[in-house]
């Protein structure tokens, strides 16, 4: 199941850069985010409680940063388990500044199994979307909102 999508901040790249990585902001910023530690440098555990139309589960996820290329590359290696089946994909993530805004462009193919594989492609991939879409879009409020107390803090 082949997913693009991309998603435009009102900041620059190198902030952008900064904060994907950041633990704290990635666990505030995820849909259905239960739990969401660091276990290594750019190795971390999630579990995600996960909702697509009738589909309900709590997904334990093993995510892998890699070939990073500062500030404008990685990739993710995604593997997750839950009751209904699992999920294996590889995602790439690419930033592009243009006048102080940052493009950033999420690419990926995953392979699903198990019930889960069931639901359909085009359901799956609208769902994966609408959850990118919350979760970028969480992701630049908690940036600002970073911002602003860094901001009031120092002034």
């Amino acid at each position: 199941m082949k997913i693009e999508y991309e998603y435009t901040f009102g900041l620059p790249r190198g902030i952008v850069w900064r904060d994907l990585k950041d633990e704290n902001i990635l666990r505030n910023s995820l849909p259905g985010c239960k739990s969401f530690v660091e276990k290594s440098n750019g190795c971390y555990q999630a579990e995600l409680e996960i909702s697509i139309g009738p589909i309900k589960d709590l997904f334990i996820f093993e995510i892998r940063r890699e070939k990073e290329k500062s500030p404008a590359f990685y990739r993710l290696l995604v593997k997750g388990k839950g009751n209904l089946g699992e999920i294996d994909t590889t995602a790439d993530i690419m930033i592009e500044e243009s006048h102080g805004v940052s493009k950033l462009t999420f690419s990926t193919d995953a392979q699903v199994t198990g019930a889960l594989s069931l639901a359909g492609e085009r359901i799956l991939a609208a769902g994966a979307k609408k959850s990118l879409e919350s979760f970028f879009q969480k992701m630049e409020k908690e940036i600002k909102r970073r911002l602003y107390q860094l901001k009031r803090d120092s002034g």
